[in-house]
C-alpha cells in the first residue's frame, strides 16, 4: 500500500473535526481549507493557492520518479515544502528533495524522509488521529490562533508549520508535547515579530456602542 499521496483519511478527519467545531463547516479542497478558515490564514490567498499547487505538482512528479516504492507526503506552507514519509534508499531521498526543489514557486525544502519500510495503514490511521487531537487542543487552548498552524504527523512525530511569533511557537510546542501519542515535536516555523503579528492578525468587528452589538449589513 506504499504510495505517494496526500492522505485522504487526513482530509476526512480534519473535515470531521471542523464540522464538530462549527455549525458551518468549511469546504476542504486538497490540503487547503477554504472559506472562513482561509480568511484567517496568515498567508495571502495567492500564497495559499501556490502552496496547494506545489503539493499537487510535487506529488505528481515524485509518483512518476519513485513509483510505488516510496511513501512521501508533501506539505507546503508559504512556499516551504516539508517532505515526510519513507523511502527505500538514500538515493531516493536525495532524488525526492531534488525533484521538489525544482517545482515552481518552491522557496525551500525541509527533507525529513526516513530510509525504512513504508508505514502501515494502522500507523497512518493513528497519525491521523494524533493530528486531529493536536488541532483540537489548539482550539481548546484559546490563547493561540489554531488556524495559524499546519499540523502533520508521521509515525508519531508531529511537525508544526506556520507564520507565528516566538511566544506562539513555544505555546504550540508545549500543547503538542502534552497530547497522547506524540513521540516528538519538530518545529518548521517562520518566526515573525509581535509587531508583525499585530499587523496581520484579523481585527474584531467594531461594536455599536448604542446597544453593545456588532453592526449588521443592511
Amino acid at each position: 500500500m506504499n504510495r505517494i499521496h496526500r492522505s485522504a483519511c487526513t482530509v476526512l478527519a480534519l473535515a470531521a473535526l471542523a464540522a464538530s467545531l462549527s455549525a458551518c463547516a468549511p469546504l476542504i479542497v486538497g490540503g487547503a481549507v477554504v472559506g472562513s478558515v482561509m480568511a484567517l490564514d496568515r498567508r495571502t490567498t495567492g500564497t495559499q493557492i501556490e502552496d496547494e499547487g506545489i503539493e499537487l505538482r510535487a506529488a505528481s512528479r515524485l509518483r512518476q520518479a519513485l513509483g510505488e516504492s516510496a511513501h512521501v507526503n508533501i506539505t507546503s506552507f508559504n512556499r516551504q515544502a516539508l517532505l515526510t514519509g519513507e523511502v527505500a534508499s538514500a538515493q531516493d531521498r536525495q532524488n525526492a528533495e531534488r525533484i521538489v526543489s525544482a517545482v515552481e514557486n518552491v522557496r525551500s525544502v525541509v527533507n525529513d524522509l526516513a530510509i525504512m519500510p513504508g508505514s502501515t495503514l494502522g500507523q497512518r490511521s493513528t497519525d491521523t488521529l494524533t493530528t486531529g487531537k493536536v488541532r483540537a487542543s489548539f482550539v481548546d487552548a484559546k490563547d493561540i490562533t489554531a488556524n495559524a498552524f499546519k499540523v502533520v504527523t508521521e509515525r508519531g512525530v508531529v511537525y508544526l508549520m506556520g507564520r507565528v511569533s516566538s511566544r506562539e511557537a513555544q505555546r504550540a510546542t508545549e500543547i503538542t508535547r502534552g497530547v497522547g501519542g506524540v513521540s516528538k515535536v519538530v518545529r518548521v516555523f517562520e518566526i515573525i515579530s509581535e509587531e508583525e503579528l499585530q499587523r496581520i492578525a484579523p481585527q474584531p468587528l467594531p461594536v455599536d456602542k448604542g446597544n453593545g452589538t456588532a453592526p449588521t449589513g443592511s
